[in-house]
């Protein structure tokens, strides 16, 4: 019996796997039923709130996604404002040198042309001076040629003077040149 129930167990085992690869009609009966159950309890209670769920995680990484996309586009505009910010802090930088070395080159020009004034009014002070005193110089030089002249006419005439004939000789042609004139 040992060998016949191993026989017999072993077809009938051989009978399981079988059923197992080519399942009976009850089988297959029962699983559509169990399956239909499990469906029916799952689309019940956890098939909304896990669609749900989906949906929800569906739309938070949609609205993410938009989110960076505005953030991306708000970047850009941002960007493209900095660098027009960037481009009009350089102009206005280059139009302040700009107007800076403008306003060097007046002050510079407006210096020379002064300190040219200030060298004409110094010169011309100058000249004033010299010919101050070159007219004081020539007046001095007269006072003392003109002095010079007395002494030495003095000198000559107390020579000359000192002559009696020619003392009266002198009174004579002064007193013969007024009677003419």
């Amino acid at each position: 019996m040992a060998g016949r129930d191993r026989g017999f167990y072993s077809e009938k085992n051989k009978s399981k796997d079988m059923e197992l690869v080519y399942p009976g009609i009850g089988l297959v009966f029962w699983m559509v039923v169990i399956f239909a159950i499990v469906l029916f309890i799952l689309g019940k209670f956890a098939w909304k709130p896990i669609m749900n769920s989906l949906h929800d995680r569906e739309n938070s990484i949609g609205e993410a996604l938009k989110s960076a996309d505005k953030a991306r586009e708000e970047m850009k505009k941002l960007q493209a404002d900095n660098e027009k910010l960037i481009q009009e802090a350089r102009e206005e930088r280059d139009n302040m040198l700009k107007e800076a070395r403008n306003r060097k080159e007046e002050m510079i020009q407006e210096a020379k042309t002064g300190a040219e004034k200030e060298r004409q009014k110094i010169i011309e002070a100058a000249r004033q001076d010299i010919r101050n005193e070159k007219d004081s110089a020539i007046k001095d030089l007269k006072e003392q040629v003109a002095g010079f002249s007395i002494e030495i006419a003095e000198k000559i005439l107390k020579e000359k003077l000192s002559d009696d004939k020619y003392q009266k000789k002198l009174v004579e042609k002064y007193m013969d040149d007024i009677k003419f004139n």
